[in-house]
């Protein structure tokens, strides 16, 4: 089955990958050295990619957004079909290239591209498919410099609006001109930007809402009357919303680095409770008291985007990036987010129990680590008790290195033994084998392992390390 489309405006990269701008099917055509010629479907495509392929059907093998080089040998048997499964996997365009299979490209080809709307390159005999390859690569390059650059730029402008004697009115400005579009702050109306047409107005403020009620998401999106819409939830219940009509990578960044501030300026309390957690931090090492009312989440997380955009995302400004992984607490349930991945604790409670932020700290660390180990966006702490208190990878290695001496059958007999409580007959009767065999086979694991197995430390220690081993799983 092929894989999810990239949005085609921007696309939406592997997990812990920044998102980055298409090359442009016109900055493709506009290189001489290429020589590339459209011949149908729409001149207008974002690449984010080069793939080539000679097979009937390589539409499995793409991710989204890619231009896909061919020699002919592909489409040659059914044309339409072949345009088709490329258009339904999200490919951008087809570039055909000339020689040595085919002299000219196909009518039938051209037609079924102009059929299903998808671009159509002619590539010369001159110019190898590596070279589109590396124009792509180094035009794709070219635009990511350009998209950083724009959002370094519009992160230090907002920061220079928000030290203006009218901060709030200025950082609205400043990010409405940065994204190119609208922007408002509910409740109260202060909005900057052009006036919205009814129906984008109409869905902002219902994202504006709906992001601002107690138990709302973080963040939510839409597309209405030709806009692009997002809403950020701040403190208070508070929200800005955004309509552009269009939008680059780097806007939700900037976006997210404006809620920050917009949070840290529209806040109630004269420093907010966070700034009250920071500081009793620092004085006497108790931040509980200061916090409102849980409960609150910690939250571990590593990856490759601003951190201030990740807490902006997950409603907090309490932030510490400067370790080996971005730490956070917050008062909001965390949702997987794009570029990350994240470890999140159970709620905690810090009134209630005065180490409740510590063990949340530990088990969002933990819980990161499975989220690694399994490539998964986000891990809750959910393991109770004391199996829990041990990270997934270092409990397996554990395992593997105690249980190394014993081979998958011996492994299978002592853990079935050990889930009878040492029950002989019990045992035989699970595995199909002579209690006598059974016998044997436990008195070899005492040798191999060199443990009494009357002692139930040694039980203990042996029944957990086979449960984190597959090999010592006893069959279903």
């Amino acid at each position: 089955m092929p894989a999810a489309p990239r949005d085609p405006e921007y696309g939406n990269g592997p997990a812990g990958e920044p998102l980055t701008p298409p090359v442009l099917l016109a900055s493709l055509l506009a290189d001489r050295e290429l020589g590339l010629r459209h011949l149908a479907g729409p001149a207008t495509a974002g690449v984010h990619g080069v793939h080539a392929s000679e097979m009937p059907d390589p539409s499995p093998y793409l991710l989204g957004g890619e231009l896909l080089l061919t020699a002919g040998a592909g489409p040659a048997e059914d044309p339409d079909g072949y345009v088709a499964r490329l258009a339904g996997a999200g490919a951008a365009a087809l570039g055909f290239g000339v020689a040595p299979v085919h002299e000219e490209v196909p009518a039938a080809l051209a037609e079924a591209c102009a059929r299903h709307g998808l671009p159509l390159l002619e590539v010369p005999p001159r110019t190898p498919f590596s070279a589109v390859a590396r124009a792509v690569g180094r035009l794709t390059a070219e635009a990511r410099t350009r998209e950083l650059r724009r959002t370094t730029e519009a992160q230090q402008a907002l920061a220079a609006a928000a030290a203006r004697p009218d901060p709030v009115p200025a950082v609205l400005a400043r990010l409405a001109a940065s994204l190119g579009g609208s922007v408002a702050l509910w409740p109260g109306g202060r909005a900057a930007g052009p006036e919205l047409p009814a129906p984008a107005r109409e869905a902002l403020s219902a994202l504006l809402a709906r992001v601002g009620r107690e138990g709302g998401p973080a963040t939510a999106t839409d597309r209405a009357g030709g806009h692009h819409l997002a809403a950020y939830a701040l403190a208070g219940r508070a929200a800005l919303g955004t309509a552009t009509p269009a939008r680059a990578p780097g806007d939700h960044t900037v976006a997210s680095v404006a809620a920050v501030l917009l949070t840290l300026l529209t806040a109630e309390r004269p420093a907010g409770a966070e700034a009250a957690a920071l500081t009793r931090l620092l004085l006497d090492g108790d931040p509980a008291a200061a916090l409102p009312a849980g409960p609150w989440y910690a939250v571990h997380a590593r990856g490759t985007g601003d951190p201030q955009a990740l807490a902006a995302a997950l409603g907090t400004v309490l932030l510490d990036p400067g370790g080996p992984v971005v730490r956070l607490l917050t008062d909001r349930e965390p949702g997987a987010q794009p570029g990350w991945r994240l470890g999140v604790s159970a709620p905690a409670e810090p009134g209630a129990e005065p180490d409740a932020l510590a063990a949340a700290d530990a088990q969002a660390g933990r819980a990161l680590q499975r989220a690694e180990a399994a490539r998964t966006p986000l891990a809750r702490h959910a393991d109770a008790g004391f199996a829990g208190l041990v990270g997934e990878a270092e409990a397996r290695a554990h395992a593997e290195a105690l249980l190394g001496p014993l081979s998958p059958a011996l492994r299978e007999t002592l853990r079935a033994w050990l889930a009878h409580h040492g029950g002989w007959d019990r045992t035989a009767a699970t595995l199909g084998l002579h209690r006598n065999t059974v016998r044997q086979r436990v008195a070899r694991c005492a040798v191999l392992l060199d443990r009494d197995l009357d002692d139930p430390d040694a039980r203990m220690e042996l029944w957990f390390a086979l449960r984190r081993t597959r090999s010592g799983r006893a069959p279903e």
